[in-house]
């Protein structure tokens, strides 16, 4: 027994014959036996959960983690036991907020999946029975009813009137009604009707099929693969791992220098050592992973309480950089639930809101003698969904069972004025005539007055076909020829044009209730339905256009209803005439083996019939652009995307547990203008992220020069190492925490994306912190030799002076990490609370560094008299001035 590569091109038949298998009695169980254990149990290869152990390794990994496990030991190896023990406590605190925010993101995610397994209906041995789904096997016999869903990749065999729910798989929002009839090897998955595919629903109807495919190989284990063999890389680690490496460089090049030309020119071999190891801690930012992780960490909780749970800490951050969203439009776009839009026939037109019955261009379709009355009548009637006409939210899901546009029907008679359950029981149900994929009809017959009434709905060119007459205005009865069906026909296109998908419905008088149903019709008219868009989606992308971020739909729907879509929610870029629409099969092939014009396709703003490679296509496409590009999806058929783009948003609530575990982030709201505010937000942080970097490195450039000046004049060092690390750790983590978690600027979303490739810290941003570091350099180094040459300090006094000054005036630095155009005394950083409170802290901290006597012994300080501490004051807001000064000049030259 082989397994057919393309099942939907055999007719039943012949599957069951290559698949040793009898469609009425099934497989025997010793046959079930046998071809588990040559094809396995049919399950998905499931992400495994990583271990604590990996959780905590993964925290270690970081080239800023490595520089401090460095400084710390060559501390310890030099016998600076004090210096090693803090940068272990750095490392320690560092690890464990890292280790307890991916710990918490990964049991979150745990507690988004499904519970419980999974079940099927097969026949095995002659007889039906229920199985777990894990335990099909190719050849095995499936039932399908209403409400099932599919375990197994089944060509079908039999089925009576069987509607499949696939928009999970192909983003098709509409049920596609499933056929036997073999197809063409060469059929794309979307229009496979003759398959019924895992992870799919049904429904409406019954149908029988033989699995084809088992676990990783039906078309959902296929995609999970695809997302299994995508890597990716934060944009964000990669920035900090290049600012890593350059502060080894820093460090090695830096220490090196120094103490070699000191050993060199004969100093103290011991002195040399010891100046190298205060210049390897004051080049460090050990405050750096600290700051960067809790404002990341801050962020994650944030977006928490807006509904988006981050996976990953730099996944805020990542959004936050895009310059493109690429979104599905099915469940995220549009709310996924078929709504009626438009209504035509002879008696006039009528177009419904989404909330209303409003009319246009019709009498009030509420009166009884309304002309469109026997069209809304007969769509109630020719329906088989139920749909209470309560209003009970706790029993919504249980009000609401049937095919979509059959309860989008009943909607559409509560909004306007027909009770459903009221006209049936005023038309007694006789019987139904099940949707036939031959015909493309369906209908029900009542107890009429006068006999028997015989509602139809179906495809227009069905019904049409089978109708004599139609219904015109009073009540005129208009004959049917082919000029009449031509024109109707091309109404039926105009609507579909628009992005409806349209029904025809007609009715007819019995005598007989089993008569021939499909026959001497009197047509009624023509209605449209789509699927709506969600509300806040129209204000949410006009966000981020005005914020230079491009949005760009990719669906599996047809390019009419997208382009319709597209125009509500307002998808047209502010300088293009008209919104651009490709399908999937025009985008550029991965090989490079497809001729098409690559500027082209990356204006297109709109892809329709996009299958799941195809997504990924779409992303190379602007990726190799240098794009930082973020995808929206819902579906299995979104994983592989979610997976390979810059960075993923998952939706919570009508997500596959696939589409999840690909994500970064996932919206529990499903909302899409949540990720306006985690776009907002992740430009906040990366700003805040740049000011407090800029803000440390500039100090430690500062006690570099200053301690590397003095080293290379043969001075005095005016910064002891554990002074410099009690500096780097307490007086600056805390400024610095503060810049990171700041409200920042109110009209961040008002500036275009910065460009992708941007590191954190670019070239103009090293001459601001080698600007800074000098000018602190400086005064540190005037304040130093004041007090040793002016005042007559000693050498202890000196350095106490040189402490006291670099600590308040680095303290006072934070000030100068406003935006060079803001106003000196009213902007976002004099505006942060946080900022206060970090200072006055730090203020204390110095304060018990000097009049705490162990800890000043330690530090090696000595108590202050009122001219050091006027020193120091004078030396701490020269820094602040400065400043100023420098930003002033910024100003001035950008003009």
């Amino acid at each position: 027994m082989n397994i057919p590569e393309h099942p939907w091109a055999l007719p039943p038949d012949e599957l069951a014959k290559a698949l040793d298998v009898s469609a009425d009695e099934g497989l025997s169980d010793p046959e079930v036996v046998e071809r588990r254990e040559r094809f396995g149990s049919n399950r998905l290869q499931v992400q495994e959960r990583r271990s604590l152990l990996e959780i905590l390794w993964n925290q270690l990994e970081s080239l800023i983690v490595l520089l401090l496990a460095v400084a710390g030991g060559v501390s310890l190896a030099f016998g600076d036991v004090a210096e090693a023990v803090a940068i272990g406590v750095v490392l320690v605190v560092n690890t464990t907020i890292g280790f307890w925010m991916e710990l918490r993101a990964m049991r979150s995610m745990e507690s988004l999946r499904k519970m419980g397994q999974a079940s099927a209906r097969v026949r095995r041995s002659g007889s039906t029975r229920k199985v777990a789904a894990r335990e099909l096997v190719p050849g095995d016999v499936v039932l399908l009813a209403e409400g099932d869903v599919v375990t197994a990749d089944l060509r079908l065999i039999d089925v009576e009137g069987l509607q499949v729910d696939e928009s999970a798989l192909t983003g098709e929002s509409v049920p596609v009604d499933k056929e036997t009839e073999p197809l063409e090897e060469s059929a794309p998955l979307a229009d496979r009707v003759c398959m019924a595919y895992r992870g799919t629903t049904v429904r409406r109807g019954r149908g029988t099929g033989v699995v084809a495919n088992t676990g990783m190989k039906t078309e959902l284990g296929a995609i999970s693969s695809m997302v299994g063999e995508e890597e990716d890389e934060s944009p964000l680690d990669a920035r900090l791992d290049r600012l890593g490496r350059k502060l080894v460089w820093l460090t090695l090049a830096v220490a090196g220098v120094v103490v070699a030309a000191g050993i060199l020119a004969g100093r103290d071999l011991v002195m040399m050592i010891q100046t190298g190891i205060a210049l390897a801690v004051a080049a460090i930012p050990e405050g750096l992973a600290i700051v960067a992780t809790v404002a990341l960490a801050r962020g994650m909780r944030r977006m928490m309480e807006r509904n988006a749970l981050i996976r990953h800490l730099s996944a805020v951050q990542t959004l936050g950089s895009a310059t493109i969203i690429c979104t599905d439009k099915t469940g995220t776009l549009t709310v996924n639930e078929m709504t009626v839009r438009r209504l035509t026939g002879l008696a006039g037109d009528l177009e419904l809101n989404r909330d209303t019955g409003d009319e246009n261009g019709a009498t009030d379709p509420t009166r009884d003698d309304s002309p469109l009355r026997p069209l809304f009548t007969a769509a109630v009637l020719a329906n088989e969904a139920d749909h209470r006409d309560d209003e009970d939210e706790e029993h919504e899901e249980s009000a609401r069972r049937g095919d979509p546009m059959d309860l989008a029907l009943l909607e559409m008679g509560r909004k306007l004025g027909l009770s459903a359950s009221d006209l049936r029981a005023g038309h007694p149900h006789v019987r139904t005539v099940s949707f036939d994929a031959e015909t493309k009809m369906m209908g029900t017959v009542q107890e009429a007055d006068e006999g028997y009434r015989l509602t139809i709905k179906g495809a227009p060119e069905a019904v049409l076909e089978a109708s004599e007459e139609a219904h015109g205005a009073e009540g005129a009865r208009v004959e049917i020829d082919d000029r009449f069906k031509k024109e109707w026909l091309e109404r039926s296109e105009e609507l579909a044009a628009e992005g409806l998908r349209v029904l025809a419905v007609a009715d007819r008088t019995l005598d007989d209730p089993d008569a021939e149903p499909y026959e001497h019709l009197r047509f009624l008219g023509l209605i449209g339905f789509y699927d709506p868009p969600r509300e806040d989606v129209g204000p949410a992308i006009q966000r981020c256009q005005d914020a230079g971020i491009r949005v760009i739909m990719a669906t599996g729907d047809h390019a009419a209803t997208a382009h319709q879509i597209a125009k509500e929610v307002g998808l047209r870029r502010k300088d293009h005439d008209e919104l651009r629409v490709a399908e999937g099969r025009d985008l550029p092939s991965s090989d490079g083996s497809t001729s098409v014009d690559t500027d082209e396709m990356a204006e297109v703003d709109v892809f329709a019939r996009v299958d799941p490679e195809e997504k990924l296509r779409l992303i190379d496409l602007h990726q190799s652009r240098g794009e930082i590009l973020a995808m929206t999806g819902d579906g299995v058929n979104d994983a592989p995307a979610l997976r390979k783009a810059d960075i993923g948003v998952a939706m919570g609530e009508r997500g596959t547990d696939v589409a999840r575990e690909a994500s970064d982030m996932v919206l529990l709201d499903d909302a899409f203008s949540t990720i306006v505010t985690a776009v907002e937000l992740g430009r906040t942080i990366f700003r805040n992220m740049r000011k407090f970097v800029i803000y440390l490195l500039s100090g430690n450039v500062g006690e570099i020069l200053a301690v590397g000046g003095a080293a290379a004049a043969g001075l005095p060092l005016p910064l002891l190492p554990l002074q410099i690390l009690y500096l780097n750790l307490v007086n600056d983590v805390f400024p610095a925490l503060a810049l990171g978690i700041g409200p920042g600027d109110p009209k961040v979303m008002e500036r275009p994306p910065r460009d992708p490739s941007e590191g954190i810290v670019e070239s103009r941003h090293w001459w601001a912190i080698v600007g800074y570091g000098t000018m602190i350099a400086v005064v540190v180094m005037t304040m130093f030799l004041v007090g040793l040459r002016l005042l007559d300090l000693t050498e202890a006094e000196a350095v106490t002076v040189s402490f006291l000054g670099l600590s308040t005036g680095r303290l006072l630095h934070a000030f100068n990490m406003r935006d060079h155009d803001s106003h000196p005394l009213r902007n976002e950083i004099t505006r942060n609370k946080a900022l206060w409170g970090a200072l006055a802290l730090c203020i204390g901290l110095l304060a018990l560094a000097v009049l705490l006597e162990p800890l000043a012994a330690v530090l090696q300080l000595v108590q202050p008299g009122a001219p050091e501490l006027m020193l120091a004051a004078g030396g701490a807001v020269t820094i602040l001035l400065l400043g100023q000064l420098w930003l002033f000049a910024a100003k001035f030259r950008k003009g």
